[in-house]
Formats: structure tokens, sequence, C-alpha cells
């Protein structure tokens, strides 16, 4: 799995967030999606990498502008992930 954090310009207010969010879950396969306009970022984590592209397309379509992304993995921390062993 991976985190990807795009930063994003022309997000103003949480129904920009959630514009972006729906746009992002209906074209795209994803696990989780979130953004805040205040940091002019989103957020989301898929099963493998999203093409670059395709995200500019997307995003472009709702008038908002995709300024960067970043890629890295991703490994789920939940109640027992401290516990997993290093082997």
């Amino acid at each position: 799995m991976v985190k990807m954090t795009l930063e994003i310009e022309g997000m103003s207010c949480g129904m920009c967030e959630s514009h972006v969010n729906d746009t992002i879950r209906r074209a795209f396969s994803v696990r989780k999606v979130s953004s805040s306009h205040s940091k002019g970022q989103t957020e989301l984590i898929a099963e493998n990498p999203i093409d670059e592209e395709a995200l500019r397309k997307a995003i472009d379509e709702t008038g908002y502008v995709l300024v960067s992304v970043k890629t890295e993995p991703y490994e789920k921390k939940g109640l027992f992930g401290r516990f997993k062993s290093k082997a």
C-alpha cells in the first residue's frame, strides 16, 4: 500500500475538500482520502500508486490545480501494529 500526498491549489473551504475527495473516490480505487484546505493538501491511501497525470486530469477538471505529488510506502497503524516483529 502507498500513501500519496497531493499539494492542491484552490481549495478554500470544507466544501472544496469534499469536492476533491469525492472526485478522487469516483475516479480511482482508494482506501482512504482526506483533504485540508488550510494545508492545501490531500492525502490518500491506495493499494498501488495512482498515475500522476490521471490525478492531474481528474483534479484539473474540478477547477483546482494539482501542484505536486509525493508517494511513500504506507503501513497500517493498528492496535497491534507496534507489536509486529521486525524479522
